[in-house]
């Protein structure tokens, strides 16, 4: 349907764009241009000079039914469709009701125009959708990097309600599981503002809150529109927020247990949790949730390695009559800070007879499992010790106990000795090497000395053999301990010389003076320097110093 402007228009219209009841010959006639104008797939509105519509073909009727021939196309309703500056050729998208309409004005023969209509509604709303869905996926690649990188809980907890408020609501908290006391830890944030508050609640407390407990027990969420904001208690919402107007809990899912809830507010007046906001608030949760509960995992197994591995470091040495000790013990695994070398210092009880006992060994392996073997043999000493005390035999009773190991591989080095002051300041190392490399004595004068003792590696063969002898050190003179990971260590100058004794001899040569930690640090250094970084074996080394006399 083509509406036209009454016959008593004005001349213009008529001379201007030749429709008229009779046609000029030069152009087309009404009827063919009504047909033009209706067979347009967009609205069009025909224009003279002042503005008055002539012609309004069906499309734009149904887009603006207001727009009438011989008014004003501005006029009414129809005001925000057609304003005079326009510039032609320039199109504008114009909200109307449910509808988005995207305007042109175009110039039509010498003194008319013509608004051409285009329903952008459907086309709109696919672009909006598009950018939503974009903006929510830039959300969640965001929450993604932010929550993965920590293994803090504290940490990512923060990370999910200041994302929450950036994007989901006007206020989030977490709300931790209880814990101890029966209290909840949680943490908030609101929205322009970058402080962060935390607390602690009882567990009765979080009842309070529609929705809270039945999350922190791990319960599917409660729609929004089924929750009563004005039931939340005066402790989950900040001051100066005012009246919650919509409420939403989610439970952030974990490794089979809950991790926590989010609680998520937004203020009156503010748009209502919908549908595709929940999704998007599940989703999030779950990666909230798993972060947290990573985090928490990470903690307790920290936790538990702390205390599993307490026993397996080193212990402090202590200052002993007459003598010093130092001892420096290198990892191949830094990041577990143990390994399959080890020394130990044991004590006799107090009121028990029996001289201190130092021992070095190495272990079969690497890492986490050599270090337990590592622990086991240790504690196996301990107990050996109740009942004896002489080195070789302490050795040849190890040997046996590793044997009737369930553990594979329990094989064993080892070099005990047995501490006796002697007269004159001098000190007495009763030792026992059992398949290790032999002590090195710094003597006074620089000179070094290998220690001629020998025996079998412990664990391997039925019948440990072990020669035991005894060292005199004179005040000032040193007894070092090593492992092979000293001297074995691969490095130097081209990357692919050997350590070796020698050099360990020629540098411990040059720490006679030094008080024992000096000489273990200064040896520590070049082992360090010789392998450029490259960590190749667990490396252990225990000095024993008579006192310099003063």
């Amino acid at each position: 349907m083509t509406t036209t402007r009454p016959a008593g228009g004005t001349d213009r219209m008529r001379q201007g764009t030749h429709v008229a009841d009779e046609p000029s010959p030069a152009g087309p006639g009404e009827q063919l241009l009504r047909a033009i104008v209706e067979a347009c797939s967009e609205g069009v509105v025909l224009c003279d000079s002042d503005g008055v519509v002539v012609m309004v073909n069906a499309a734009a009727a149904r887009m603006a039914p207001e727009i009438m021939p011989g008014r004003p196309a501005a006029s009414g309703g129809a005001a925000a469709l057609f304003g005079h500056d326009h510039p032609e050729g320039d199109s504008r998208e114009v909200g109307r009701g449910r509808l988005r309409l995207r305007v042109r004005r175009e110039a039509f023969g010498i003194a008319h125009h013509a608004w051409y209509l285009r329903d952008v509604t459907a086309e709109s709303a696919r672009t909006d959708a598009l950018l939503a869905e974009r903006r929510r996926t830039e959300f969640l690649v965001e929450a993604g990097r932010r929550l993965s990188a920590s293994l803090n809980t504290r940490r990512c907890a923060r990370s999910a309600v200041e994302l929450a408020v950036s994007f989901l609501a006007d206020a989030a908290m977490v709300v931790l599981p209880p814990a101890g006391r029966r209290q909840a830890g949680w943490l908030r944030s609101v929205a322009g503002q970058h402080s962060l508050q935390e607390g602690v609640v009882t567990a009765a407390s979080t009842a309070q809150v529609p929705g809270l407990a039945e999350a922190l027990a791990g319960f599917p969420p409660v729609p929004s529109r089924w929750l009563d904001p004005g039931q939340a208690p005066q402790w989950l919402l900040p001051d100066g927020f005012g009246q919650a107007g919509h409420l939403l809990v989610t439970p952030l899912p974990g490794n089979g247990v809950p991790a926590g809830a989010l609680v998520l507010a937004r203020r009156e007046g503010g748009p209502a949790f919908d549908e595709e906001a929940e999704i998007l608030v599940r989703v999030f949760a779950a990666r909230a949730g798993a972060a947290i509960s990573a985090a928490a995992l990470y903690q307790e197994q920290s936790a538990t390695n702390a205390i599993l591995t307490r026993d397996l470091l080193p212990p402090a040495l202590p200052v002993l009559a007459g003598l010093d000790l130092a001892g420096s013990l290198r990892s191949a695994q830094q990041a577990g800070l143990i390994g399959g070398d080890f020394y130990d210092l044991y004590l006799p009880g107090p009121g028990a007879a029996g001289e201190p006992l130092v021992v070095l060994g190495d272990v079969c392996g690497k890492g986490a499992r050599a270090a337990v073997l590592a622990g086991q043999v240790r504690q196996s000493l301990r107990a050996l010790l109740l009942l004896e005390r002489r080195p070789e035999h302490l050795a040849s009773l190890l040997n046996r106990s590793l044997l009737a190991s369930p553990s594979p591989n329990p094989y064993v080095t080892l070099v005990l000795a047995a501490l006796r002051t002697g007269q004159r300041g001098h000190v007495l190392l009763d030792l026992a090497v059992a398949g290790h490399p032999p002590p090195f004595i710094l003597r006074r004068d620089g000179s070094v000395q290998e220690v001629t003792a020998g025996g079998s590696l412990l664990g391997a063969l039925r019948e440990s053999v072990v020669t035991p002898v005894t060292v005199d050190l004179a005040p000032g003179e040193l007894c070092l301990f090593y492992s092979d990971g000293i001297t074995e260590a691969v490095g130097g100058p081209t990357g692919r010389q050997m350590y070796g004794g020698q050099r360990l001899q020629s540098a411990l040569s040059t720490c006679a003076g030094m008080p024992a930690s000096a000489a273990v640090e200064r040896l520590e250094q070049i082992s360090t320097e010789w392998l450029a970084g490259d960590v190749q074996d667990d490396r252990v080394l225990l000095a024993v110093q008579a006192r310099p006399a003063r």
